[in-house]
């Protein structure tokens, strides 16, 4: 609404606005404090001669007479421009009438007030815009047409479609014009839609594609658009590169819904804190949008990442504090927050997160980051990351047992952290959370943080289209981060690299497919075929521990026509002749095949070794063709107690570590100077600090595998190490079974071998007894080296199969002594004969 005003020279304007009703007391009310106009209305307030009003996304409740109202300096210097201008708002339709009464032909009006400005109208017909431009405009019927109309440049207010015969004609209704939505968060965008012949095929597209394209195959919306049933289209972790216009189009056997008539704009926006003066020693904070979000949201404030529950408004009045930093969210999006922002100056409390949201593959490693501010005079006394909290507590991340060996903080500057969270689990998806502490004031934990999701992948096959061809899709249960290449493997050949995650061509069923991600090969998805090649493993990676049995489970189909002729495994292969590991030196009576020439390929491995840490595929030849798997990483590893001290306490925090993360989340077991005080999931144990105190931790079901004794400070605390865990030896022969030991600053008192096969025997069976005193073992036990301070060996003669049995060593002290529970050395006789074997 144009308009201009004057005033006499002398005066001062001092504030301008425009109204349309006044208060109680009669005072006009200025529509910027209007609620009803809040974010809609603008007027030039220079003061000069311009009073130019503009509201946007007219509603009909705007229909009223608005006046301009300046006031002066002066008394009395007030001034209304009456009468004002009136504003009716109103919305088209389109009225259908006989073009006579002898002729079949019908006027169609685009019915309105009477429309400033001389309009110019646009009509569509079945969606397709037409060139008459004329309002009335007369058509022929047929039963299968609609009509709409709009005035141009105000295309998107066009009016229903509407049938010109009976009422089953083609129309599509979209459920809303506009929608302005959250980055990150998703939207529903519907319509509803009618045909007068059946329907073929629907699909949703974006109008500034130069060919309407179905998004639900656009590598753009991978993994984030789906069309549900009722024609709506939902759009999952929205981005600002998705605001656009999207139309829905069908098609019949005849002719389809066109595709330029308007559909529902889609704006997406962030949240910013703008920080306006108020009163002296005051701000307004604004959480401001590009768009007026849709539904009228609830606002949430939160101050240096606490939240506030005193405000659920668009606006805060805050003091002025060079400490206090805001930042704003919608209730129902909370992860989607505002960057916050300082009241005053730029060092205030912060904390800004590199990604609100990170999607990751399982098994690999991801890393978390932030950046934090804080006053120069205050000093950071505490860091660290969490995800789970109850009443403002909250557990730091490296204290969890979930995530032992699993998680690092890392930093590059004073102001930055970045956690570190390897062989990724989907457990681990949830939000993680960075929090720091000063002398003066302290990071709160309701401030969202960083959203993980793990997924793995998996290909999905669409049905053959007209032409024969398939689409596979490598598909995760989130928008992996970083833009990948995916690369596709068929029959477990590398055939594709590409940034799509789209593949479409005339596959064969006798195929196999599978992808992966560029950099994370290892981690690729299990093939899919119809009557195909394939080998699935159990398991995409094995950690298993040294000395152990691992069973490495695989299955594999091939094409009914073909028989198998040889199956077995590798581990190295150049790619033209593939060696058979039952054939490579240092694996003979190492590994087992357990599979069978139909469908089962399990490989065993036994006494596992560190060297054996490789990646394993399983290959087979059929009478016309050769197939392998991708390969298996297999990782042994062995068990190692880290000690982690406080200064300021005297409980210590073990945890038994391991170069990997076990597979099959196994039972851990824990020894104290021998003695078993803990079975337990969690690979953690607290204990009080003493000196003389050792520890060891083992898994359950291999607790002859466990980890050597460690001393919780110094060197010099008690331990027994056996340098064999099992020995073979043949029946008749005699063997030699040894121990180191360690008693700190203590004195022995008595030490002996013993076997717990023997304690039906014992006066009290939680009292071991000397070996040398079993009438079993009269005449053929001694103990030889017991000079040697730290050293014992136990010799047996004349082995018998039944001497067959664990067997350990045992000392006291004057305070204590060394626990029975400990795992010892396992001896198996034997009467083939073979020479004495250990290990």
């Amino acid at each position: 609404m144009s308009c201009s005003y004057t005033y006499p020279s002398g005066y001062i304007v001092t504030s301008t606005f425009w109204f349309t009703k006044n208060d109680a007391e009669g005072n006009p009310v200025s529509l910027s404090d209007d609620a009803d106009y809040k974010a809609r209305v603008t007027y030039h307030k220079d003061n000069k001669n311009d009073c130019t009003l503009r509201i946007t996304d007219l509603r009909e409740s705007d229909s009223a007479t608005y006046k301009f109202r300046f006031i002066t300096d002066q008394t009395g210097g007030r001034f209304t421009g009456n009468p004002g201008v009136t504003l009716s708002v109103t919305d088209l339709q389109v009225k259908v009438t006989p073009y006579s009464v002898v002729s079949a032909w019908k006027t169609l009006t685009c019915t309105t007030c009477v429309l400033t400005d001389n309009p110019t109208y646009i009509w569509y017909k079945n969606g397709q815009i037409v060139t008459d431009n004329t309002s009335p405009y007369s058509v022929y019927p047929d039963a299968a047409d609609s009509y709409s109309c709009a005035v141009k440049s105000n295309e998107d207010l066009h009016t229903p479609a509407v049938c010109v015969q009976d009422q089953s004609c083609n129309r599509v209704t979209y459920i809303d014009k506009s929608i302005c939505a959250l980055k990150g968060s998703s939207v529903d965008i519907s319509c509803t839609y009618s045909s007068y012949h059946p329907i073929k095929t629907t699909f949703w597209f974006r109008s500034d594609k130069s060919v309407p394209e179905d998004l639900t195959r656009d590598p753009e919306y991978a993994g984030r658009a789906l069309e549900s049933l009722h024609s709506t289209l939902r759009i999952t972790d929205l981005r600002e590169s998705d605001s656009a216009e999207y139309k829905f189009r069908f098609n019949t056997q005849i002719s389809g819904w066109g595709y330029s008539f308007p559909g529902t704009i889609l704006s997406v926006t962030d949240l910013q804190v703008k920080v306006t003066p108020a009163a002296e020693g005051q701000k307004t904070l604004t959480c401001s949008t590009t768009c007026t979000l849709t539904d009228n949201p609830t606002y949430i404030w939160y101050r240096n990442g606490q939240r506030l529950d005193e405000s659920t408004s668009l606006q805060y009045s805050v003091n002025n504090s060079y400490s206090d930093s805001y930042s704003c969210a919608v209730k129902s999006h909370e992860d989607i927050q505002a960057p916050a922002v300082c009241v005053v100056g730029e060092s205030c409390m912060n904390v800004t997160y590199t990604h609100q949201s990170i999607c990751a593959l399982k098994g690999s490693t991801v890393d978390i980051s932030c950046f934090y501010t804080h006053p120069s005079w205050h000093n950071v006394t505490e860091v660290s990351w969490f995800n789970k909290w109850e009443s403002g507590v909250t557990k730091d991340l490296s204290l969890n047992p979930e995530y032992a060996d699993r998680v690092e903080y890392h930093r590059q500057t004073e102001k930055d952290s970045t956690l570190r969270i390897t062989d990724l689990r989907e457990s681990d998806s949830t939000e993680y959370k960075f929090k720091f502490t000063t002398d003066e004031a302290r990071w709160g934990s309701s401030f969202p943080g960083t959203t993980l999701t793990v997924t793995d992948l998996q290909v999905k096959v669409t049905p053959a289209t007209e032409a024969g061809k398939r689409t596979l899709t490598c598909i995760t249960t989130c928008t992996l981060t970083d833009n990948p290449t995916y690369i596709w493997y068929q029959n477990g050949h590398k055939v594709k690299e590409d940034t799509s995650s789209l593949d479409s061509d005339s596959f064969s069923d006798a195929d196999s497919y599978s992808c992966a991600v560029k950099g994370r090969d290892d981690l690729l998805s299990p093939a899919v075929c119809q009557k195909c090649w394939s080998v699935t493993y159990t398991h995409q990676s094995i950690c298993a521990l040294k000395g152990s049995t691992v069973n490495i489970s695989c299955s594999y189909t091939y094409p009914s026509n073909h028989e198998i002729k040889t199956a077995f495994w590798l581990t190295k292969w150049s790619g033209k002749e593939a060696e058979d590991l039952s054939s490579v030196p240092g694996y003979e009576g190492h590994i087992e095949y357990l599979g069978d020439k139909e469908s089962d390929c399990t490989l065993r491995i036994t006494d596992l070794r560190l060297s054996d840490s490789a990646g394993y595929r399983f290959r087979f030849i059929t009478s016309g063709e050769k197939f392998h798997g991708s390969p298996v990483p297999l990782t042994v590893t062995d068990l190692q107690v880290k000690i982690t001290t406080s200064l300021f306490s005297s409980w210590v925090t073990l945890t038994c570590s391991t170069t990997c993360t076990l597979t099959d989340n196994p039972t851990y077991i824990w020894y104290k100077n021998g003695h078993k005080v803990k079975e337990d999931t969690s690979s953690q144990y607290s204990d009080y600090l003493r000196d003389p105190d050792s520890y060891s931790c083992a898994v359950k079901g291999h607790g002859y595998l466990h980890s050597p004794a460690v001393c919780v400070r110094g060197q010099n605390c008690w331990s027994v190490t056996y340098p064999h865990q099992g020995v073979c030896a043949l029946k008749g022969s005699t063997v030699d079974i040894s121990s180191t030991y360690d008693i700190g600053d203590d004195t022995i008192t008595s030490s002996h071998w013993f076997s717990s096969k023997q304690s039906s025997s014992w006066k009290d069976e939680l009292v071991p007894e000397n070996l040398t005193t079993d009438p079993g073992y009269a005449g053929r036990v001694e103990y030889v080296g017991e000079k040697e301070r730290g050293r014992s060996t136990l010799r047996i003669t004349d082995l018998r199969e039944e001497d067959s049995a664990e067997y350990k060593f045992i000392f006291n002290t004057q305070t204590s002594g060394w626990g029975y529970s400990f795992p010892g050395t396992t001896l198996t006789v034997t009467g083939n004969t073979a020479l004495t074997t250990f290990r």
